[in-house]
């Protein structure tokens, strides 16, 4: 897979992905991730790539020029399944989402900013608008961090064993339910006896009861 992101701030993403699965799944070749800083794109001698609002109001607006060209070049090189836009009023992202972009080849992620992008680029280049959370960040950068961690993490071969990301909260429509490692009694904490009881099927049988009464409780919305 190759995800390539639109940015301001190329920079803010040395953090995200050089680390932990991110990094080694671009170490194992399963995944490229491309920064493009939108500024290299611009026509504009000072490298501007945002401008005032017709109508007036305050703040300002990401520019067409920058955002098309940049996106025109590398739609030549390859063909995108995806060209998604991070935005508050996109849809909101969950994990099926997260699935159905892990099986696509390529992605370009736009990082927005400012007040947003001219809206004639939102009707003619981008395929799917993305929102993390009813709320607004300063940019749309760590919003593309999260989107592109989700998706990556689900890669065969990312993660050490393929199938814990399917016991992972919401991929059945439920949280997760508890977890307990060594020691069995700390504090006098015990752990349940039926998860040291080598039955697989009375563990499973625990583990979807405890997750629909975890989801009952705390998510009772996914049921």
């Amino acid at each position: 897979m190759r995800i390539d992101i639109i940015t301001i701030f190329p920079e803010m993403f040395d953090g995200p992905f050089n680390h932990s699965m991110i990094k080694r799944s671009q170490a194992k070749g399963l995944a490229e991730i491309h920064i493009h800083n939108l500024r290299d794109y611009s026509d504009n001698k000072h490298r501007k790539v945002d401008d005032y609002p017709f109508g007036g109001g305050a703040g300002m607006v990401m520019m067409i020029q920058p955002i098309a060209d940049c996106i025109d070049k590398l739609k030549s090189e390859r063909n995108y399944d995806e060209v998604i836009f991070m935005t508050p009023d996109g849809s909101l992202f969950d994990q099926p989402m997260a699935n159905k972009l892990s099986m696509a080849t390529n992605l370009i992620i736009m990082c927005g900013h400012y007040k947003g992008i001219d809206e004639r680029l939102r009707e003619n280049y981008f395929t799917s608008e993305i929102s993390i959370g009813n709320y607004v960040l300063t940019g749309g950068e760590l919003a593309a961090a999260v989107v592109t961690d989700a998706v990556i993490r689900l890669l065969p071969g990312v993660l050490s064993d393929e199938t814990s990301a399917l016991s992972d909260s919401f991929q059945d429509n439920l949280l997760s339910p508890p977890v307990y490692t060594r020691p069995s009694e700390y504090n006098g904490w015990i752990v349940p006896d039926v998860l040291m009881s080598g039955n697989e099927k009375e563990i499973k049988k625990w583990q979807y009861e405890k997750a629909v009464e975890r989801t009952r409780i705390r998510r009772p919305d996914m049921l």
